[in-house]
C-alpha cells in the first residue's frame, strides 16, 4: 500500500504492508492490481502494547480479481504482532507532511504558550459504588465533568458559573510519570475548567502518558483544529532535551494523535480559530470517565476573527 493521507491532509507518499490507524484517526492508501490474478485477504486487528486484555479477532474482507472463481482460498496476510511497540514507532516516524509550495506546512515555529498535560486513571469514592470506589480519568489530575449549559453558549452570551477558565499549564505536582505503576493518592479533582487562549497565539502541548493504574496508548483529539506532531518518544518528555529533535519542517499535519503507551507526544498549532472546543481522547470509554478538557479561543480584533451567532432557527435544548 502507499500511504499518500493522513486525517485529510496530504503526506509524503511511502509504501507499506501494514498502517496503523488509531480510533478517530483515518488515512488513504493506494492499492496497485499488479499481483497474480486471484482473491486477497485483508486483514485487520487491534494493536495494544499495555497490559491490558482486548479482543484480538481479526477482521478481514477479500479483494478478488474480475473472472475468479470465489472457490479460490485466498490466503491471511501476516500481520504485526499485536503488541508490536517497534512498528507503531517506525510507522508513524514515517509519516510527514508533503511540505510543498502548493501544500506548505506552516509549522509554529515560534511558540507563545507551552503545555503539558499529563494522562491519568484514578479511582474516586463513590457510596453507590461496587467495592466503594469509582474508576475516573483525568487530564493533570483533573476529572472534567459536563455542565448542564453548553460550554459555547455559556461563552458566547456569557453565562456566569458554567465553566471557569483556569485549567492549569502544568500537571499540579510533577513526579515519575511513566515510572513504576503507581496505585496510591489515585483520586482526582472533579470540575468543568477550560484553558483560556488568546486569538493567534501559538500554542505547543506535549500529552504526557502517565503509569497511574497503567500505562495505555490515548489517541487524543481536537476540535476545530488541525495540529503538527512535532515530537513523541517513550518515557518522560524532557523539556531540555526533546525540543531538539523536533521535526519543525514536515511533520505530519493531523487532528487526532495516538500518544505511545508510556511515552509522550508533542503538537503545535496557531488558536485562529475562535469559540471553544474540545480535546478528548477518543477512547470512548475514558472520555466518559472525565479523559477531556476544552479550550476557550478567545475572538480577534475583526468579525472575521470572532465567532459566528448562533443560527435564529437553533433549537432550544
Amino acid at each position: 500500500m502507499t500511504v499518500v493521507e493522513a486525517d485529510a491532509v496530504y503526506a509524503k507518499p511511502f509504501t507499506t504492508q501494514a498502517i496503523l490507524i488509531a480510533p478517530g484517526q483515518t488515512t488513504n492508501v493506494l492499492v496497485k492490481a499488479d499481483q497474480s490474478p486471484s482473491q486477497y485477504f485483508m486483514a485487520t486487528r487491534a494493536f495494544m502494547d499495555a497490559p491490558i486484555p482486548v479482543d484480538n479477532k481479526t477482521a478481514t474482507a477479500i479483494l478478488q480479481y474480475k473472472g475468479i472463481p470465489n472457490s479460490v482460498l485466498p490466503v491471511l496476510p501476516q500481520l504485526p504482532a499485536p503488541n508490536d511497540t517497534e512498528f507503531a514507532l517506525n510507522y508513524n516516524k514515517r509519516l510527514k507532511s508533503l511540505n510543498s509550495p502548493q501544500y506548505p506546512a506552516n509549522v509554529p515555529l515560534k511558540v507563545d504558550r507551552h503545555l503539558l498535560y499529563t494522562i491519568g486513571l484514578g479511582q474516586n469514592l463513590c457510596s453507590t459504588c461496587q467495592n466503594g470506589t469509582q474508576l475516573t480519568a483525568s487530564l493533570n489530575n483533573i476529572t472534567f465533568v459536563m455542565p448542564r449549559i453548553g460550554l459555547l453558549q455559556a461563552h458566547y452570551h456569557n453565562i456566569k458559573g458554567v465553566f471557569r477558565t483556569d485549567f492549569p499549564d502544568h500537571p499540579p505536582v510533577p513526579f515519575n510519570y511513566t515510572g513504576a505503576p503507581l496505585t496510591a493518592n489515585l483520586g482526582t479533582s472533579l470540575a468543568t475548567r477550560l484553558s483560556k487562549v488568546a486569538f493567534n497565539s501559538t500554542i505547543e502541548l506535549v500529552l504526557q502518558d502517565t503509569n497511574l493504574l497503567t500505562v495505555e496508548s490515548h489517541p487524543f483529539h481536537l476540535h476545530g483544529y488541525n495540529f503538527f506532531v512535532v515530537g513523541t518518544g517513550i518515557g518522560n518528555f524532557d523539556a531540555a532535551k526533546d525540543p531538539a529533535n523536533f521535526n519543525l519542517v514536515d511533520p505530519p499535519e493531523r487532528n487526532t494523535v495516538a500518544v505511545p503507551t508510556g511515552g509522550w507526544s508533542a503538537i503545535r498549532f496557531r488558536a485562529d480559530n475562535p469559540g471553544v472546543w474540545f480535546m478528548h481522547c477518543h477512547l470512548e470509554l475514558h472520555t466518559m470517565w472525565g479523559l477531556k478538557m476544552a479550550f476557550v479561543v478567545e475572538n480577534g480584533e475583526s468579525p472575521e476573527e470572532s465567532i459566528l451567532p448562533p443560527p435564529k432557527d437553533l433549537p432550544p435544548c
